[in-house]
């Protein structure tokens, strides 16, 4: 049996229903009539990078020491290029691997059958099975990357989509792993209800037509199964407030990817998606402060932040499993207690738009995710303390106003679409499979579980997700 992970990368919950509906995507209304459709939530940070962390690990961004697609590492103990600063945007996505926390055990070490293209996570893959991983592959990727260049990025998709299908029907591999980006970068460029994004789902519909059909015709289609999903969604941008330059016209020294070594030496701003973005705050400390610690000195930058139409939520990590919410309508604490129950208690206001606080005892996991799944922040709760806690986050963390993003310069293509955030927007993606699904999909986590079920293969115990089969 054979399992084909495909990520949409970028494609919103309504895309596939309506172009399928529309009858622009024959392949997938066909996947759709066999198997099941859903929408789930991905996670914090709605990021390309690191939201491909719960397909391929189970674990969450923060926890698993990639909290961003940019991050600063203070004491400068594992990034060693001068500033400190990460970003997977670049050479430095060659690193992503030793970053990942060692407890992590990814789909290509859990499943060594594997082949793989686009994986920015490839620990366990040999390189005879990765699709992209020669030096000339990686600058033709980044040619089209820079430059912008839609029609060449489509094209060169649509012949790794063709090479990843023959090695599939050649091999018959147990895993076999394809990410397809052209969605997020034609709705980043152009907007993501532009009829050109289209042209990008359509790469998505002709790989699964040449999978299913070469199953097929080797009588082997019982023993194929798609599964398709999306690591985030998108959501038009109008405005763009870049943040570091922000911080440094209101007087902050403050530092920023690509120039991290320089700027001052208060803040150092990590933008990503580019709707979320971490703050380091004194950057001389060799350890993480919790907000306990800076709150006599910075309240006036809280302050200033929450008066800018582009901040929608300031976090405050109070310590790994305790986060104060703070917006303009009001604050509130959420917290995970001793037993993994999440909680959610209103100080003024209601910040996360959930008209109640949560019982006494909490909330698992599950019960978490659907109270919230219909909200303005969908799994807020779950999602606010996997990435405030996590040791390499940042110690204000901020998510974007809907219609605003953090970053405009430096970016190949002005960004029309955007994501990163924690609203309903980004947060909420698709969910396809070719063959029904027993259990109840609820987020993005629960794909690796649940693969590794289908596969017949033992769940890690370490993993954070819960299988849907």
């Amino acid at each position: 049996m054979t399992l084909v992970l495909l990520v949409a990368d970028g494609a919103r919950p309504d895309a596939f229903p309506a172009a399928i509906d529309a009858g622009h995507l024959p392949a997938l209304a066909r996947l759709r009539a066999a198997g099941s459709a859903h929408t789930i939530t991905t996670v914090f940070p709605s990021v390309t990078g690191p939201a491909y962390l719960p397909f391929l690990t189970g674990w969450h961004p923060g926890d698993a020491g990639i909290p961003g697609i940019r991050w600063w590492d203070r004491g400068g103990r594992h990034v060693r290029t001068p500033g400190g600063a990460r970003s997977y945007v670049g050479i430095d996505a060659l690193l992503a691997d030793g970053d990942l926390d060692t407890r992590c055990r990814t789909l290509f070490e859990a499943e060594p059958d594997a082949i793989a293209a686009f994986a920015p996570f490839t620990r366990g893959l040999p390189r005879h099975r990765r699709l992209d991983g020669s030096p000339a592959a990686w600058l033709r990727l980044a040619w089209h990357h820079f430059r912008g260049d839609l029609p060449g990025w489509l094209a060169l998709e649509r012949a790794v989509a063709d090479r990843f299908a023959t090695r599939v029907a050649r091999e018959r591999p147990a895993v076999a792993f394809l990410a397809l980006p052209g969605i997020d970068k034609v709705s980043h460029a152009l907007g993501a209800d532009a009829p050109e994004v289209l042209d990008a789902m359509r790469v998505v519909d002709g790989t699964v037509e040449r999978l299913t059909d070469d199953a097929e015709r080797a009588g082997r289609g019982e023993a194929l199964a798609i599964w398709i999903v999306s690591d985030h969604g998108h959501a038009p941008v109008a405005h763009h407030d870049d943040l570091a330059d922000a911080l440094r016209d209101a007087g902050y020294g403050a530092r920023a990817h690509p120039w991290a070594w320089r700027g001052g030496d208060d803040i150092s701003v990590m933008v990503g998606g580019n709707g979320m973005a971490h703050l380091y705050l004194d950057l001389a400390r060799p350890t993480r402060p919790w907000w306990p610690t800076l709150a006599p000195h910075r309240t006036a930058l809280v302050d200033w932040l929450l008066a800018r139409p582009s901040v929608d939520l300031v976090l405050l990590p109070l310590d790994p499993a305790r986060c104060a919410v703070r917006a303009r309508t009001g604050n509130a604490l959420v917290w995970r207690d001793a037993a993994g129950r999440h909680h959610y208690r209103r100080e003024t206001g209601d910040p996360l738009r959930l008209d109640a606080d949560t019982p006494p005892n909490g909330l698992d996991a599950e019960a978490a995710h659907d109270a919230t799944i219909d909200g303005a922040y969908p799994d807020a709760l779950v999602q606010i303390i996997a990435l405030a806690g996590a040791a390499r986050s940042g110690d204000v963390i901020v998510s974007a106003t809907p219609q605003w993003d953090f970053r405009e310069r430096y970016e190949p293509v002005p960004h029309r679409s955007s994501h990163g955030a924690l609203h309903r927007e980004h947060m909420r993606v698709p969910f396809l499979t070719s063959h029904p699904v027993r259990g109840t999909p609820r987020r993005t986590v629960d794909v690796f579980p649940s693969a590794l079920a289908r596969l017949g293969r033992s769940v890690p115990d370490a993993g954070q997700g819960r299988s849907f089969l």
